[in-house]
């Protein structure tokens, strides 16, 4: 018999209570229409920014002269993807990666474990060494995922790894919840909201194994 599929649910639950970037706007639901009320229907509307709860960074986001969320191709975020394990570590090294044979998951998610309370927006997170992006590219990487809401430092105005990875045609995919999922290879499915003119878009990420 055909194995059957785990699915794995990788993305934030959007409520208020969920953290976002400071002086961003914050995620907000509210009704338009209850039944309660009279209404033929319920019907609701939200806010929130496009770097709020999982989502992926279109490269207009850190670059005027980069494609904004539409005009990406949907490639990178469905099909083959590695999770790699790096907790406790402050630094993703390249060593930390050689040991992993990616020439059949171009689409790597990295479970650092560094944000575990989603209602506080943390202070400072792990990012990638400098030469990581370029050595990645290498591998046939297309897509970088992390459980972390960026992949450069909280504090940084410069961005290099936002624009390492843009420069490299890597797509970046941030704010994953990897907790409980073991490492390994699946299928992502990941695939952002087609937002005209928009430098990020919210995604529901998931993993599949077994088919």
């Amino acid at each position: 018999m055909p194995m059957a599929s785990k699915i794995y649910d990788i993305t934030l639950p959007m409520s208020t209570e969920l953290a976002c970037w400071p002086a961003d706007a914050p995620f907000r639901f509210q009704w338009t229409c209850r039944k309660a009320d009279g209404e033929s229907v319920n019907v609701g509307q939200v806010s929130m920014s496009v770097h709020t709860g999982t989502h992926i960074d279109a490269p207009f986001h850190f670059s005027d002269a980069g494609p904004t969320v539409e005009n990406l191709t949907l490639e990178p975020f469905i099909g083959p993807a590695r999770v790699i394990d790096l907790s406790g570590r402050s630094t993703i090294r390249r060593q930390d990666l050689e040991p992993f044979d990616l020439s059949q998951t171009p689409r790597v998610l990295f479970h650092t474990g560094a944000w575990l309370d989603h209602r506080r927006f943390p202070e400072t997170i792990p990012t990638m060494a400098r030469d990581v992006p370029g050595w990645l590219a290498s591998q046939g990487v297309i897509l970088v995922g992390v459980d972390l809401p960026s992949v450069d430092a909280i504090d940084s105005k410069e961005l290099p790894i936002h624009h390492a990875l843009g420069k490299n045609r890597i797509a970046i995919l941030e704010s994953l919840h990897l907790a409980g999922v073991p490492e390994g290879v699946y299928e992502l499915i990941a695939v952002p909201l087609k937002l005209v003119g928009a430098d990020g878009a919210p995604v529901r990420a998931i993993l599949r194994r077994g088919r």
